[in-house]
């Protein structure tokens, strides 16, 4: 399948090798921590980059579980059977005792003047295995491997443990750069699906830019044939992805799990998660502040504050961090078994009864997250906070605050207000409901400039300060 998208990656990477080749900061050896959710696409990212590069690779995948002793005699035999590595056949048949030979075996095996590319995926896995591992990634980069012009890649989902090999006091500190892969952006799900600007936001709401959902997105489909094909397919990636990414990180019986699909199915304040997930009872403190803890280290949960000229660090509100897995476990994990009976015409009938009112919360984030590339501009040079604001009864919730810094404002720049319905415009009474809802937000006034954002339009007439709709969303990432 043809590769698309990710420009801005790849670009990042070469520029990488090249540092490594030019020998940038009188070091050689140039070495990147690839992170990113689970099934984001980062193998397939770094695959497409090592065929593209021109020169030798060699990617090694570690597997979850497995002992120690097994993996590192994988490691050396991946490096003998990689025919493109000048030294491949002086480390044919060795027996690494420890962590620290298998890594001197890749320095053997990579070229001395020639720029190379070496690839460890599934590092956690690897940190998990054996405690020396990290160690003796230091010791072996420090005195073999930074001599030589290689670039070396460490890729894993887990972005708490990955973030935590770059930390103060852990042994690789200080010798990488970090990379974050995200999903596909806007620009590249409208320009794979072919979707006019208002439909492509749509395939982002329900893919988050997974790229192998993306891609099974055929071009030109509209929204309802695209999701009428995947309840009719239990096979298809739709379905597939949300679960195996679960999997992956949090067992279907573990707590984490139960937390997660409390906040799917709605629930967004830490009162009514540790109702919904406690099942019984409500989970007490001690084990759900940890909980979200690790959840939005790990990048599944993101946490907002309302955004104003006033601290509000207890009206925290919690959200699935990426659309897809919004999507998945709010319609299409519940409409499973249906599918597998044969019956997606009932999950879809479900889709279709919510789609309006899911999508209207669902889009916000990504409404803010554009609105903050497209500005600062020359109406809001100084604007570089976007969010929302709320009070204890949500009345009334504000979609847009845009300030010069959050989460406590110095100024408050705009208040605007997001409707995102087919055929029905931002109009009167939305402007009015907006003027309403100003004066209770700190640190606006009667003079904040009013703005809109609207899937179909504004009223003619009204006195904004700005409006954007579906194509300045996808001008923002393009």
């Amino acid at each position: 399948m043809d590769f698309k998208g990710r420009a801005a990656d790849l670009d990042l990477l070469s520029q990488q090798l090249g540092f490594a080749i030019e020998g940038a900061g009188g070091t050689r050896g140039q070495a990147v921590i690839m992170t990113g959710r689970r099934r984001v696409g980062k193998s397939r990212l770094v695959q497409e980059f090592c065929d593209r590069s021109g020169v030798p690779y060699v990617v090694f995948q570690a597997t979850r579980g497995r002992n120690a002793v097994a993996e590192r005699a994988d490691f050396t035999a991946a490096l003998a059977q990689s025919a493109a590595l000048p030294g491949a056949e002086l480390v044919a048949g060795l027996q690494a005792a420890d962590w620290n030979q298998a890594l001197r075996s890749l320095a053997i095996a990579l070229p001395d003047d020639a720029p190379s590319i070496a690839v460890i995926d599934e590092v956690p896995w690897l940190v998990e295995q054996d405690g020396e591992f990290e160690g003796a990634l230091q010791t072996v980069w420090d005195r073999h491997l930074s001599a030589k012009p290689v670039l070396l890649i460490l890729v894993g989902s887990d972005m708490s443990v990955m973030e935590a090999l770059q930390s103060y006091g852990r042994p690789f500190f200080g010798r990488a750069t970090k990379m974050t892969v995200r999903p596909l952006h806007l620009a590249d799900v409208q320009a794979m699906t072919e979707l006019d600007a208002a439909d492509a936001v749509d395939a982002l709401l329900i893919t988050g830019g997974f790229p192998e959902i993306v891609q099974s997105w055929r071009p030109g489909l509209s929204r309802a044939d695209f999701l009428r094909a995947a309840v009719n397919n239990p096979l298809s990636p739709l379905l597939v992805a949300g679960e195996l990414s679960l999997l992956g990180e949090f067992p279907e019986a573990s707590l984490s799990r139960a937390v997660l699909e409390a906040v799917g199915s709605g629930e967004r304040t830490y009162s009514a998660i540790a109702a919904q997930a406690g099942g019984a009872g409500a989970l007490p403190s001690g084990t759900l502040s940890p909980l979200l803890n690790t959840l939005q280290a790990k990048r599944v949960l993101a946490a907002d504050l309302p955004l104003s000229g006033k601290a509000d660090t207890k009206n925290k509100r919690y959200r699935i961090a990426d659309p897809y897995l919004r999507f998945w476990l709010a319609f299409l994990q519940r409409g499973i078994p249906l599918i597998e009976r044969g019956r997606g015409d009932l999950a879809l009938e479900r889709i279709e009864r919510s789609w309006t009112t899911w999508r209207g919360r669902a889009v916000e984030p990504v409404v803010r997250e554009s609105l903050l590339r497209l500005l600062p501009d020359e109406h809001w040079p100084e604007t570089e906070a976007v969010g929302g604001w709320w009070n204890r009864q949500n009345n009334p919730e504000v979609d847009l605050i845009g300030a010069d810094r959050e989460p406590v404002a110095g100024a408050v720049h705009f208040v605007g207000s997001i409707k995102w319905l087919e055929s029905q415009p931002f109009g009167r009474r939305e402007y009015d409901t907006l003027v309403r809802d100003v004066p209770a937000v700190p640190g606006a006034g009667p003079d904040t400039p009013l703005v809109a954002v609207s899937r179909s339009g504004v009223t003619d007439g009204l006195p904004l300060a700005a409006h954007w709709g579906p194509e300045d969303l996808v001008r923002a990432w393009q």
